[in-house]
């Protein structure tokens, strides 16, 4: 692996790693808490939009969802960047950058939900087995995704060079 950052990875590792984050933490607060699958996203939208969009209700709301959208994938792919830049700098390969990913992600939690609730007291209800195992799970598919495009990337540009 490469020494420096693949951009490329690191944007679709983290489109792919935040998307799946935001369906896992959705379906396990349905599942698990029996809770408004929405009410994740409105937190996130609250970030920009005010509390005031907070549940109740826990109703879709397309503008709400879009706007927690925008501002989750913006923070994954710059949560990508710097987990990219760590593994390539550490010239990791797949399965370590799975592993180094997942413990990032777990810190990502903690700023989140013990840094962040001082500008938006509102995480502080999520904190729990849920958010720490999709943060996990977030970090782990960032870090397997990004190993995975960059090794495919640096193993292409060999071919071309040896052509």
């Amino acid at each position: 692996m490469t020494k420096r950052l693949d951009w490329k990875a690191a944007f679709l590792a983290a489109i792919i790693a935040g998307i799946a984050f935001m369906m896992l933490e959705m379906a396990l607060v349905k599942m698990l808490q029996g809770q408004s699958p929405w009410g994740p996203p409105r937190m996130m939208a609250a970030m920009v939009m005010g509390k005031e969009v907070l549940p109740p209700p826990g109703t879709f709301d397309a503008t709400i969802m879009t706007v927690a959208m925008i501002i989750h994938m913006m923070l994954s792919v710059m949560l990508g960047v710097i987990l990219g830049l760590l593994i390539s700098r550490l010239t990791l390969h797949v399965l370590a950058s799975v592993v180094l990913g997942a413990v990032f992600g777990v810190i990502v939690y903690y700023v989140n939900f013990y840094g962040f609730t001082a500008l938006f007291p509102w995480f502080e209800m999520a904190r729990g087995a849920i958010s720490i195992f999709a943060h996990a799970v977030f970090g782990a598919i960032l870090g397997g995704v990004y190993s995975a495009i960059a090794l495919h990337d640096a193993a292409k540009i060999e071919r071309d060079v040896a052509v």
